[in-house]
């Protein structure tokens, strides 16, 4: 039986995941922010078939609770198989619009908090003789993209600390799978944050039209499964990961040209 702790839980792919694992009968953790909605979730993975839940309400914009909140979670079911942190936040705020306040709670939330739940489990999963850590990055931890300026930084930031994290813990039984989704129809866009630092509310062309969660979430899940060191997540436009890494140049020009939304 799996012991599985997701955080960004709530909705999404976060929920979507966490219901793929309660349908094989998973022991779950759910973490996302305080309200009816983790609620919900919860209650959708127990009927959907888990064996166990713990919901763990938490602000990841708040650091100092984080490594109460890993405790919480490792002691819930004596332990994790799975740790995947997949809570974030984006912005639509060109770099003159994107305060320092901005800046520092996208990092906060998109970088340091999964940067400190892997360190904080990290030697517990050592000690049970391995584990897996799975994180969100984005096809824009990849290359640079209009309006998200601070949320691109992070992303970039993610990739190289698990990606350091992978290299270095390999052999000892840790695997990491860096998730990286394109367009998912989710509600990123409409909570990302907006001049002035409130929320965008308003779902973007671009991700309305992109793949569904539930289908998301079978990929991910799937590449956790097999240990896969990155999975991309989306539908065309994941070429332009393959365009950035064969010809930069022509992503550079590609990215200027795309019209900020």
């Amino acid at each position: 039986m799996q012991k599985v702790w997701i955080t960004g839980a709530s909705s999404g792919i976060g929920l979507a995941c966490a219901l793929r694992y309660a349908a094989r009968g998973a022991q779950l953790v759910l973490t996302a922010l305080p309200g009816g909605e983790l609620d919900a979730a919860a209650g959708k993975c127990r009927a959907a078939g888990a064996a166990g839940i713990a919901a763990l309400p938490y602000d990841f914009s708040e650091s100092a609770g984080l490594p109460a909140l890993c405790e919480s979670a490792w002691n819930a079911f004596g332990g994790l198989d799975v740790v995947y942190c997949n809570a974030g936040i984006s912005q639509r705020t060109l770099v003159e619009d994107t305060s320092d306040a901005m800046v520092r709670k996208i990092m906060e939330i998109d970088f340091f908090a999964p940067e400190t739940i892997a360190r904080t489990v990290l030697p517990r999963m050592l000690a049970q003789g391995g584990g897996h850590i799975a994180v969100t990055s984005s096809i824009s931890g990849k290359f640079g993209f209009p309006l998200r300026s601070a949320y691109c930084s992070a992303k970039f930031a993610v990739y190289g600390f698990f990606e350091t994290l992978q290299a270095e813990y390999y052999h000892r039984g840790i695997r990491v799978t860096i998730v990286c989704p394109g367009r998912v129809q989710t509600a990123i866009s409409m909570s990302a944050l907006d001049k002035g630092g409130k929320p965008h509310g308003q779902m973007d062309p671009g991700q309305a039209g992109g793949i569904s969660p539930e289908r998301a979430a079978k990929t991910i899940v799937r590449a956790i499964d097999r240990g896969r060191r990155e999975v991309l997540v989306g539908a065309g436009e994941l070429t332009m990961v393959y365009i950035k890494r064969f010809f930069p140049g022509l992503c550079a020009r590609l990215v200027r040209r795309i019209q900020p939304q």
